[in-house]
């Protein structure tokens, strides 16, 4: 067994309403007359009402964020010039959306105290220090990015994490009431995103009990609210957000696996949405995972979701190198879905097939 000693989310508040609890949370971690730094999700901007529930205190700053693509490494950095420029420290950074807005508050809370460019700390505990103080409020729940030891960045030469224990927020809060503002395909998106994280784990060489426990609740959890029910509902708001925080714990002593390897390379070149992404790998992935797959066509069909295809068609064969490349770089999730001799079955020859049925 791969033992490990991984750094999970500091405090975490939940319950229906303890959004209103923020402004109490931040009330011990202001420093020296500092402000605390709000990132929103864009898909908030016109929302005035809900904007006016944001605790402002003193020069604290609402700064929306663009997810219009994928969180790339120089927006981060700009992110983090900006904010030197105006401020040069802040008391701390609350991101309040999905998963990007999320991954771009651990990123630039890092980028605060380390020197260079968020590219340089792609890969494995390569940051060096802690960042300032960053809270995580999810507004979609699926990617797990509220608990993950990970903030995922697509920078010059690929598409890779911030993998570090200084990467974890030291607040979540789950408040399942913000759940109520997402749209119905992106809430699909995001939920299949955090179903096939169980998928991935739960059939991965690095599955062991801690993982199994998170991830089969995690997986029921999905199935019910995607499969078994007719109509959402607040129940059903609930469940998926302590599904994607069970998701995230589940993969946090294991790994995902194929579909996120390859989906990767495809968000990379394309700029495909990971969520999205994620749906479109999967349903072609029947050899790897054939129970998964099944349900998830279930899923599809009882939700009316229409799968996006033919994305790679035009593509030329350098593209397609790219995206093999990137795929072929995830190594740690390629082991845990094949096995430390992945490299036998996984080659340049099968991503290609792979890739060209997208």
């Amino acid at each position: 067994m791969n033992f490990r000693n991984f750094k999970l989310p500091g405090f975490v508040t939940y319950g229906k309403g303890s959004f209103q609890k923020v402004d109490e949370i931040l009330s011990h971690k202001r420093v020296n007359n500092l402000p605390v730094i709000f990132f929103v999700d864009d898909f908030f901007k016109n929302n005035a009402n809900f904007l006016g529930t944001i605790p402002l205190r003193g020069n604290d700053q609402v700064i929306f964020i663009d997810v219009t693509h994928e969180p790339k490494t120089t927006y981060v950095d700009e992110l983090k010039d900006s904010l030197t420029a105006q401020f040069g420290e802040v008391s701390g950074i609350v991101g309040i959306g999905g998963g990007s807005v999320l991954d771009i508050t651990k990123a630039v809370s890092l980028m605060m105290k380390n020197p260079g460019s968020s590219a340089d700390y792609q890969g494995w505990d390569l940051v060096k220090y802690a960042g300032v103080y960053k809270m995580g409020i999810p507004s979609i729940s699926g990617t797990g990015a509220e608990v993950s030891r990970t903030c995922v960045l697509t920078g010059p030469t690929r598409k890779l994490g911030m993998n570090s224990d200084f990467t974890p927020f030291d607040q979540i809060l789950l408040d399942p009431l913000l759940l109520k503002t997402v749209p119905e395909q992106q809430r699909f998106y995001t939920g299949m995103d955090c179903y096939i994280h169980c998928i991935e784990s739960l059939n991965g060489t690095y599955l062991n009990a801690f993982s199994r426990m998170y991830g089969e609740k995690a997986l029921d959890l999905c199935e019910e609210i995607f499969l078994h029910k007719d109509e959402w509902d607040d129940d059903s708001d609930e469940k998926l957000m302590m599904a994607s925080y069970a998701g995230g714990m589940s993969i946090a002593y294991s790994q995902v696996g194929v579909a996120h390897a390859v989906s990767y390379g495809l968000s990379y070149l394309l700029g495909t949405k990971h969520g999205i992404g994620n749906c479109i790998v999967f349903d072609k992935l029947a050899h790897y995972y054939p129970d998964g797959v099944l349900k998830f066509k279930e899923m599809i069909s009882k939700n009316k979701i229409e799968i996006p295809k033919n994305l790679t068609q035009s593509l030329t064969e350098d593209q397609f190198n790219k995206m093999i490349s990137i795929s072929l770089g995830m190594e740690p999730l390629w082991e845990n879905a094949i096995g430390k001799n992945w490299k036998s079955t996984i080659d340049h020859k099968t991503l290609r097939e792979l890739y060209g049925q997208f």
